[in-house]
Parts: C-alpha cells; structure tokens; sequence
C-alpha cells in the first residue's frame, strides 16, 4: 500500500473506463499508451463512444478493471455489476498513483500534496501551487481543478504535484500516500451522490490514508480532526491544525495580523514562525477592503502543506502575496449606483454560501441565490446568516427550500423570485431586481455598504453549463446595468 505501491502491468489487459469527462479521456489515453485493451462507456447518447459497453456484455464478464468517472455514483449500474463480479473498480486518481513516473533526476515519483473539503480546495491548491513556485519546485496544480491527475503523475519533469481531491474522486482510491494532506471543512453537499453525510465524510477523510509527514485538519471544524484520528497514516506522520486563533503547539494560525507556524517551526514550544501577514492577502479583499476569513483560513491549509514538502517561511510569504485568484470567487465584476456587485458563483453549497455572506456587516447584503439544490436544506444558512440580508433575489429551479428557509428564519427580508421560465434574460432581471433592493431595501442603517452578492448555494446546470457560465452572466448583466445608470 502507500508509497510503495507497485506499478500495475496493464499491457493486454481489458479494462473499461467508464465515463468520459476529461478525467475519464485522460485515464483511457493513459491506458492504451501501457497496451491495455480499453473498451468505454458514457451515459451520454450523443458520444461517439457510448456504446463500446456492448464488447463486453451486459454483466461486464470481459473486464478486468473498471476505472470509473467521478460522474458516477456507486450505485450506477455498471459499477454496480463491476462489484457483482469482484471487478476492481478506481478512480483516475488511483489509476495515476499506480502509473507514478520517477523523475528525471532518479528520486523517484514526485510526491503528492493532496487537498480535499467542502469548500476552498481550488483557492487553497493555487496557493499551494503559488507558494511551490515560489520555492522553486517545478509543480503544477492538478485533478479537480484542471488537468488531469494521471496527466500529471506520469510526467517526470514535475518535483512534486498541488493535487485537488472531490469526494467523487477519493471513493475509489485505496492506495494514494500523499506527503500530506488536508481536509479544510466538512458539511452537508452532494447527499445524493454519497447517501448520507457520514458517508461523504468518510470519503473526503480517505485523504489521509497513507499520509506521510502531515494530517492537516480544520481546529474549527471537530469532524476534520475526527478523520485524522480515524486515519491509518505512516509511522511518523503528525496531525497539524490551522485556525484563525493565535496556534497551540502543533497548528498554523494568526496571531493579531500575522499568520505563524508552531507545527513545524524548530522552536514550535516557546516561538511561533512568521509566515506572512493579512497584507499579503490584500489583493483577495472584499468590496469592505477585509481579507474574508475563509480566505485565511485557505491560506494557513496551504502553508501548512508546503510547510510538510520542507517549503521554507519566506517561500510561504512570498507565494501568498503572488497569489492570483481564480474567477467567480468574490470577485467584485462592477459598481452601480455606489453599489458593489459580487461574483462568488463558485459558492455552490449552503456551506460556500455562508462563508462568502460571513464577510459582509449587518443588512448590507441583497443576496442573489437559487439553482439547483441537490436535496440540500438551507435553515442553519438563513438562521445563521440572516443579519447580513438586505434583500434576496432567488433564481433556478430550486426556489422553494430556499424561500421557505428564508420565510422561518428571515420573514423580515424582502424576497423577490425570478421565474425559471426565461433562462436567457434570468440575470439582466436578477440583477435590475438586486438594484432596485439595493436602493431601496427595508430595514435599518447597514453596517457596511451595501453589495449585491451572488452566491448561489446551488449548482447551476439547472439554468447554466457551469457556474463559471452563471458568473459571466451575472457580470454581463452588470455592466449592462452600468450603461444605463
């Protein structure tokens, strides 16, 4: 198991690869590259290898490993038959830590700093990513976050890979040892997938099987720390903590604006190492000009991980402050009427939503949100977020969790629905809505100045392609609105 898991030998094999995103195109180039016999399977009738499935039979009795896209839940009904026969099934990402190349310089296959969570895993792996380069590692960020990880595994110019991790992926992966690895948070999302949120989380906590030098949990979140505890991790391996507290020995947190290290530092038991400052995340500021906590959060999980690779302190401050972040997460797309309007589409669960909400005062907030909502319940959102509501504008096909939730625990903030009906103008009225709350929203004086937030709490294939597709939307329609102010 772990690091010394030996490589496979697919040549000949018939292996069926089953789904085919980009991870499952991936995973088939990289089998047939070895000689294996890859036979596909989509759900999709419009692809071209949809019905390869048909070599095989319908009980898959010529299959000898299943490689299955995060796409499909366990309980679909080729897994299902894979499991029938004693067929193994992984994910791509075990098939990429099968297939691990050494590198050039013979030290063998780069090691994995792997991230996974709720929310935050794409903002924390680009840190990551940012910081390595800082220290000069050759590394790329790689899985859920873009390139594939098998892409990525058998590349042997690479010192060591920033890896983002889905429950989806780490279901079927048994042998990954990463260097160290991380769980940000854990709360309810994709139920439907996994059955129940035990499950999801034993799935996310699968991360640090293995781990080699360093666990790196949430010290706010008690079930991140449960999966630590719970973990079979090598000998040595030590468990890490990051908080927005000032540390205890053996966490990462912040102590007034500096963020420090006494998980690894030399002296952890009497000093703490600087890593940076709040400045050093100016640049990912909200309209108030204040570093959400999330975001710190983010970049402690980050530090840390590099912090286990050997990255030194100054290499952390200076990836940090080289940061970029990526669109649709709080990103401020204009100003209309003094008012900001704020792109955080990425926030696709009630968890993401109020993390971004947290960010805002007291009834400054008109809060667009709505899509799909996979089977998710919204109460503790509102119950917990409801002073920051100025206004909400719900759109998707998923309203009516949502309005109910607000109507229990927010019956004082005005509500206005935007019918499913007309996809194409659904943002140009969603956001001709929020301004008129904006301007004119009940209520007392807000805390801080009022910004129209998009931060969905749902998925956005009811409507979109994507939740980049529902941000470029939202961001149209606001410079839209800024030609006629």
């Amino acid at each position: 198991m772990g690091a010394s898991t030996p490589p496979v030998a697919l040549e000949g094999r018939a292996v069926l690869v089953a789904g085919l995103g980009i991870s499952g195109r991936a995973a088939a180039q990289a089998l047939t590259d070895r000689g294996a016999a890859v036979v596909t399977f989509d759900d999709r009738a419009d692809d071209a290898h949809a019905h390869d499935l048909a070599a095989l039979g319908p009980d898959l009795r010529g299959a000898e490993l299943v490689v299955a896209s995060p796409g499909l839940p366990p309980h679909h009904e080729v897994l299902a038959a894979a499991r029938a026969r004693g067929v193994p099934v992984w994910s791509e990402v075990e098939l990429a830590w099968r297939l691990r190349a050494p590198r050039t310089d013979g030290s063998g296959p780069a090691p994995w700093l792997a991230v996974t969570g709720t929310n935050g895993k794409t903002t924390t792996v680009g840190m990551l990513e940012s910081i390595l380069r800082a220290a000069g590692r050759h590394t790329l960020a790689v899985g859920n976050v873009g390139t594939p990880v098998v892409q990525a595994a058998v590349d042997p110019s690479l010192d060591v890979l920033a890896v983002e991790l889905s429950s989806f992926q780490l279901h079927h992966t048994t042998s990954m040892s990463a260097q160290a690895a991380a769980v940000l948070n854990v709360a309810a999302d994709h139920l439907d997938w996994h059955g129940s949120l035990d499950a999801y989380a034993a799935d996310k906590g699968r991360v640090y099987e293995h781990a080699q030098v360093a666990c790196v949990y949430n010290a706010a979140d008690p079930r991140t720390e449960a999966l630590v505890r719970e973990a079979d991790v090598v000998d040595g391996a030590v468990a890490v903590g990051f908080t927005l507290g000032s540390p205890g020995v053996g966490q990462v947190g912040v102590v007034e604006d500096v963020l420090v290290d006494r998980g690894f530092a030399r002296l952890r038991h009497t000093h703490a190492a600087e890593l940076g400052t709040l400045d050093d995340l100016a640049r990912l500021a909200g309209p108030d000009g204040q570093v959400p906590p999330h975001v710190v959060q983010d970049a402690l999980a980050a530090a840390a991980l590099a912090l286990a690779h050997g990255v030194e302190p100054a290499h952390v401050r200076e990836g940090l402050r080289a940061f970029a972040p990526g669109a649709h997460r709080i990103v401020t797309v204009g100003r209309v009427d003094d008012v900001a309007y704020v792109d955080d589409s990425k926030a696709t669960n009630a968890h993401a939503a109020a993390a971004s909400l947290a960010a805002f005062g007291e009834r400054s907030v008109v809060w667009v949100a709505g899509g799909l909502a996979k089977g998710a319940t919204f109460d503790e959102l509102v119950r917990t977020r409801r002073e920051r509501l100025r206004g909400v504008v719900l759109i998707g096909v998923d309203r009516a969790p949502l309005r109910e939730a607000l109507a229990r625990h927010a019956p004082d903030v005005t509500v206005v629905e935007v019918d499913a009906g007309d996809t194409e103008a659904v943002m140009t009225r969603a956001v001709a809505a929020a301004r008129r709350l904006a301007a004119g929203a009940p209520g007392s004086t807000p805390a801080a100045p009022v910004t129209v937030l998009l931060a969905p709490a749902c998925a956005s294939m009811d409507q979109f392609t994507s939740y980049a597709h529902r941000g470029d939307a939202f961001a149209a329609a606001v410079r839209a609105a800024q030609e006629t102010s």
